[in-house]
């Protein structure tokens, strides 16, 4: 079985194929670019050096959300014209999830976090049971210190990773403090530590396994919350529909 998978929903911009024991390759680049400028050149490097045919890939895998407005929609459309015209299937896997995927086989606690804006971050906890993701708390958008509590309920050690992390690690090395007594803090490596296509396209291979599939006509991005546009029109008690 082998996977395209591509994330767009934050920052990074990342492509790899993989099939069920190789990634056969993976392009990830987090430098002032915009992902309209690299996804798709991204991948056309990949299919090249790889001298792979797109026919013969069974799925494409998708970031699906939280994350950047303009990213996932750019992800979003690049998955759906392929998979409509590939005639393949998408597997839409959780941004968060996707990131939790970095550190797979660990046994700690995963808390990804992802900028928001306004003291806010896209994050949840994760936890793997063998080859199994299993969710403590689902994603949500929240304010930093509310994830941060949620963390305070558990024991262990919990592994901290995502762009949200360098923005606010003085609030979490001032809030997890309160926790020293039963739970260790740790931040994920500079490798491991923002979206990668490869272990998005991985835990895509499980959901695969499981059904959890989509037609590229039924994709669409999660949001978890309105854009700024939205907020700004809902606040002049309008909609974007006016």
């Amino acid at each position: 079985m082998r996977i395209l998978a591509m994330d767009s929903s934050g920052l990074v911009a990342s492509v790899a194929l993989l099939d069920e024991e190789t990634l056969l390759a993976e392009y990830t680049i987090n430098y002032k670019k915009t992902h309209s400028q690299t996804l798709l050149p991204m991948m056309d490097e990949i299919v090249r050096m790889t001298e792979t045919d797109l026919a013969d890939i069974d799925a494409i895998a998708v970031a699906a959300g939280p994350g950047s407005f303009t990213g996932l929609r750019i992800g979003s459309a690049t998955a759906k014209g392929l998979g409509m015209a590939l005639d393949k299937p998408l597997v839409s896997v959780p941004t968060l999830e996707g990131l939790a995927a970095n550190l797979w086989g660990s046994e700690a606690y995963l808390c990804p976090m992802m900028d928001a804006r306004r003291k806010q971050v896209y994050t949840g906890i994760y936890r793997f049971d063998g080859d199994n993701l299993e969710l403590v708390v689902d994603q949500k958008a929240c304010p930093v210190e509310e994830i941060l509590r949620d963390c305070g309920r558990l024991e262990g050690k919990v592994f901290f990773l995502g762009d949200g992390v360098p923005v606010y690690k003085d609030m979490i090395e001032d809030i997890m403090e309160e926790y020293r007594d039963r739970l260790v803090w740790a931040y994920a490596p500079a490798h491991l530590n923002r979206q990668r296509a490869g272990a998005l396209g991985r835990l895509a291979l499980n959901y695969l396994r499981q059904g959890r599939q989509e037609t590229a006509a039924d994709h669409a991005p999660i949001y978890l919350r309105k854009s700024q546009a939205e907020r700004e029109l809902n606040a002049k008690g309008r909609t974007l529909k006016e």
